[in-house]
């Protein structure tokens, strides 16, 4: 039994773990390992390691931090006081879902067969040189993806460019050389870089025991009047180490036996697997410093909006519509209009996710995506319903591009009276649905059985056949399988049936049930209400004829009518609505219900309370840990669900005790207890997760209900809705390419069968036809065997870079139900991008600053004067001044820069503000001014003022003494960004072995030593420290 309390998950008991945790530990005794600190929370347990920080715990712990700076940066006039705690749950679901594709890709890196053993990726074997162009890659693409809004893509190569850099600091001798600040150069090529030891260079001396102190020899580290050399361990058999060098090291490196003995990774705190593992937390903490500090210049880069939309911060639910416009839809184009409008006065006009796919045959899309809800209600104003021609249409098309432009969690809602003409993409759609956990509800104004063979339609669609009563199928099974709703009902209701819209997309919106039954008989059902549920709302789709709700008191209401003692129901054709009357009773509650054929069951509450969750396999085959299954998982085998609880207020008290495992029609196949995924003192993660083994996973498809209790011992449950697809095949992407423009390439993959020998069918898709083949080809697969197979795309050269293709792969056995699916996002990239960054350089500093500065600071000033220029192909974008509370000005000559005008410096006033009149009329005077900035000022544009100039910008910044710092950022077309750091002159008595902490906490430091960066000869010297940090720190 798990108890949550004040919002936080401890466990009661973990003896099984405890028990599991001694078995792995047998088990990985004799399986090679490497770690770059540990994967993740189970790594912790199979290391026994309680207190190791993990690559999960710092990308969270850093996510979280960041994003509560910019929400309280971006929401500082609003005044809130809220606890940190209190701040972390009003995040929602979905930012933890955004949160969790980073950490997966982080992980990634240790499980997947074309990572985890590549000493690039992991800063191993001495390869110091090619991790860092791989660190360096990995930031451009991350940019040109959130450039592109293509942020499902950008967290992904954003986890892949954290896992990394966070190894650097648990794999080199970074630490041991008695470094307290990050290396600026791994992701800055102007800061000044650290030698790499030779081949033929000798790091290590041998260590005979599990913990080796001093092993590393003194001409890495810098001891005895040696300059210090980097150096990385070596790890298991590739490459192979040379004599002298350090390894890995620990129980599970091969290497450790080869002179020189031991070993130096800091990966845990334990001695077993970590031989230098009393420096796991002072690497841990630099390699936490590192990834706040690209989180940081990420945000910097693309700005705060972009940011949080990265990371779905506070964002409402999506509206996305898939609107049918042929001739026969006016009536309903009509009510998503009013129900778009209505939903986005509901949420006062605030901006959201909103998108519409239009489709008829032949045409689909254009897609229309905004975040501009006035907007999204022209493109709505501007649908017709016009011709079209006969049914079947390309509904699955339209809806295969909205899940594709989507964010992940969204409702999709589709309204056609046609069924799809491109039924062969239903296997791509589910597998997209399921990816993805979005959901898919039709509203079908058509009677499925419903038949006629010529014209005469209402709305003018023709037919030149007769239609089948199961041509809706398709619908029914992807609504199903998503975890949404099939509405047949027609034009005369469409408009009140679509308020299942508004209900759907509201904020804070979660399952209590979801069910269905397909039989002509009375089914009944139960569901859970606890105190963290504010309303109440079921919806019954299908032929109903009667129900009964009864109350947890044991009150009733039983008839069809209006209004009862219990609930309002509203009844349209093919779908029933009950609202639970206000105030609800906690407990459970009952509903039977009798209908004519199919009915489905959906209920849905008021809560911030919800979860989420994967399946995972334990990973021993490099790294420790639990790998997250890709696609459907394995029926008939051990497996762990992994629970992660969102949007728990810290005064809350909630148990969680365990899932259960549903049918189609609410039966339970199976219950799973959860258990602490950590010990009670331990950190690895920021948002708890709940682990439960399941010993073979149920052969038949199931969904996912969540039962604990609140705070007053009523029952809390949460469903999901989507139903988990268990298979016996499945597929594993081994490679990620980059694309790029006027080149092909190629995804490779592994199909794996865990039945009896059989033929497989594959097919292959893309939502931009970069694809050489697409139609399914057929192969045999050996039992319990597996096949290498592979597609080849061609990327055009007109293709832009950071645009996302979206590669489906499903396979299929002949004469069975078993199917899977994987979806690789690829991003294209330039062939040569612009990595440099621009320039930023001091041409004269000025000061009446005394040292040290008086009480009076007020009465002086101090100025410097800068040249910026782009030393790349893209040329000057933005500028801006973060930090200081002087004046920046902006120049397109050198004029104030010359010694003639130094003296028409601007002075403060008695209140320590620099007059702002004063420096526009100086500047006027010279005829060269062109702007100026403050702090708080947007980044201004200045492409157009440099355009296919070879002169750099003239900038002068001009403060009182009482502000002796500031920070000036500068980007190029490229994205590439410059951190240019000034300071007056009296800051210069700090002693130079003295680490300052910038003041903007992202953990950089400022060096031991000032980088003095001339322009012209004779001028004066200055402290501006310009930091470049193009590529992440």
């Amino acid at each position: 039994m798990m108890s949550l309390t004040r919002g936080r998950v401890r466990a009661k008991g973990d003896y099984w773990i405890s028990r599991f945790a001694l078995a792995s530990y047998l088990l990985l005794i004799v399986v090679p390992t490497c770690t770059g600190f540990l994967p993740n929370f189970w790594s912790r347990v199979l290391t026994l390691s309680w207190d190791s920080h993990t690559h999960q715990y710092i990308t969270e712990q850093a996510i979280v931090n960041i994003t509560l700076e910019t929400l309280r940066s971006v929401n500082e006039h609003q005044h809130t006081e809220h606890s940190q705690a209190k701040e972390q749950m009003e995040l929602g679901r979905g930012f933890w879902r955004a949160v969790g594709e980073v950490v997966k890709s982080n992980a990634a890196m240790d499980f997947l067969s074309s990572t985890r053993s590549d000493p690039v990726y992991h800063f191993d074997s001495e390869r110091v040189d090619s991790a860092i162009a791989m660190l360096r890659q990995f930031w451009a693409q991350t940019l040109l993806s959130l450039r592109a809004k293509e942020y499902q893509r950008a967290r992904h190569s954003l986890g892949q460019l954290l896992h990394s850099l966070q190894d650097f600091y648990s794999h080199s001798n970074w630490v041991e050389m008695g470094q307290r600040s990050i290396y600026l150069h791994l992701l800055q090529p102007d800061e000044p870089a650290f030698p790499v030891a030779k081949d033929d260079t000798p790091t290590c001396m041998e260590c005979f025991s599990a913990t080796c102190r001093g092993n590393l020899l003194p001409r890495v580290t810098g001891l005895k009047q040696h300059s210090p050399l980097l150096t990385t361990g070596y790890f298991s058999t590739y490459p192979s180490k040379p004599h002298g060098k350090c390894s890995h090291g620990g129980i599970l490196d091969s290497s450790r036996h080869k002179g020189a003995k031991g070993g130096i990774n800091k990966d845990s705190t334990s001695p077993i697997f970590s031989p230098h593992h009393y420096l796991h937390f002072d690497a841990a903490k630099l390699a936490s410093k590192a990834t706040l500090a690209v989180l940081k210049d990420l945000r910097d880069t693309v700005s705060q909006t972009s940011f949080l939309r990265l990371f779905s911060v506070k964002q409402p639910p999506a509206l996305v519509i898939v609107m049918d416009t042929t001739g026969s839809m006016f009536e309903e184009i009509t009510a998503a209009r009013r129900r778009a409008l209505s939903i986005i006065q509901s949420r006062s006009g605030q901006p959201g996710t909103f998108l519409l796919v239009p489709f008829h045959d032949p045409d689909v899309g254009p897609v229309y995506e905004t975040d501009d809800p006035e907007q999204f209600m022209q493109h709505m104003e501007n649908l017709t319903a016009l011709g079209g021609g006969d049914e079947p249409e390309m509904c699955l098309s339209a809806i295969q591009l909205a899940l594709t432009h989507s964010p992940p969690l969204s409702e999709i809602f589709v309204f056609t009276d046609a069924s799809p003409k491109d039924s062969h993409l239903i296997d791509a759609v589910k597998a997209l649905t399921l990816e993805r956990q979005s959901k898919v509800t039709f509203l079908i104004t058509e009677d499925p059985s419903h038949e006629t063979d010529s014209g005469g339609r209402r709305g003018g669609r023709g037919r030149r056949e007769t239609l089948s009563p199961g041509r809706f199928s398709l619908y029914s099974d992807l609504s199903s399988v998503s975890g949404g709703l099939a509405v047949f009902t027609s034009n005369a209701d469409i408009h009140r049936v679509s308020a299942i819209v508004d209900d759907i997309t509201a904020p804070d919106k979660v399952t209590l049930l979801h069910v269905e039954s397909d039989a002509d008989s009375t089914s009944s059902h139960s569901f859970s209400v606890d105190v963290a549920v504010k309303t109440v709302t079921l919806h019954l789709s299908g032929n109903l004829t009667h129900y009964n709700l009864i109350s947890p008191a044991g009150h009733s209401q039983s008839s069809l009518n209006k209004m009862g003692p219990l609930a309002e129901l509203e009844r349209f054709e093919g779908l029933h609505r009950i609202s639970l009357l206000s105030p609800i009773e906690p407990g459970r509650w009952i509903l039977q219900a009798r209908a004519v054929g199919h009915l489905t069951f959906n209920v849905i509450g008021d809560s911030t309370v919800d979860f989420l969750y994967y399946f995972a396999t334990v990973a021993n085959d490099t790294h420790p840990g639990l790998s997250r299954m890709e696609g459907n998982p394995i029926a008939g085998v051990p497996t762990f669900l992994v629970v992660a609880i969102t949007g728990l207020a810290p005064e809350e008290e909630v148990s969680f005790s365990h899932v259960t495992l549903l049918g189609a029609n609410g039966e339970s196949l199976q219950q799973v207890q959860l258990n602490s995924s950590s010990s009670s003192s331990s950190s690895s993660s920021v948002q708890e997760e709940l682990v439960g083994r399941m010993d073979s996973v149920p052969r038949v498809p199931f969904c996912v209900r969540l039962t604990g209790r609140d705070g007053r011992g009523n029952t809390l449950e949460r469903a999901s809705t989507e139903m988990v697809q268990p298979t016996h095949v499945h597929i594993q992407v081994l490679s990620f390419p980059r694309l790029v423009p006027g080149h092909s390439t190629v995804v490779r993959f592994d199909v794996q069968n865990h039945g009896p020998a059989r033929l497989f069918d594959l097919s292959a898709g893309d939502d931009r036809g970069y694809l050489h083949q697409r139609g399914p080809h057929s192969f045999p697969v050996a039992d319990r065997g597996s096949i290498r197979d592979q597609v080849n795309l061609h990327t055009p050269a007109t293709a832009g870079a950071g645009e996302t293709v979206t590669l489906t792969l499903t396979v299929r056995a002949q004469g069975s139900p078993d199917s899977n699916y994987a979806v690789v996002y690829l991003t294209v990239v330039p062939p040569d991008p612009d990595m440099s960054p621009p320039s930023c350089s001091t041409t004269r500093v000025e000061s009446s600053c005394p040292t040290p500065p008086p009480q009076q600071c007020s009465i002086s000033s101090w100025s410097v004067s800068l040249a910026v220029a782009d030393r790349g192909r893209s040329g000057l974008a933005f500028l801006q001044l973060r930090q200081g509370e002087g004046v920046l000005a902006l120049f397109q000559s050198p004029t104030l820069t010359q010694d003639n005008v130094v003296e028409e410096e601007a002075e403060p006033s008695s209140s320590g503000q620099i007059n702002h009149t004063q420096v526009e009329r100086t500047a006027q005077a010279n005829h060269h001014h062109t702007a100026r900035l403050e702090k708080g000022d947007d980044p201004l544009d200045v492409s157009e003022w440099m355009k296919g100039s070879p002169q750099p910008l003239w900038v002068r910044y001009t403060s009182s003494c009482c502000s002796p710092r500031a920070q000036v950022l500068v980007w190029d077309a490229a994205g590439n960004m410059r951190r240019c750091h000034l300071s007056s002159p009296q800051q210069r008595v700090l002693r130079t072995d003295e680490i300052t902490e910038m003041s903007n906490g992202a953990g950089k430091t400022i060096l031991d030593s000032w980088v003095l960066l001339p322009l012209l000869a004779g001028l004066l010297s200055t402290s501006l420290h310009c930091a470049f940090w193009s590529v992440g720190l």
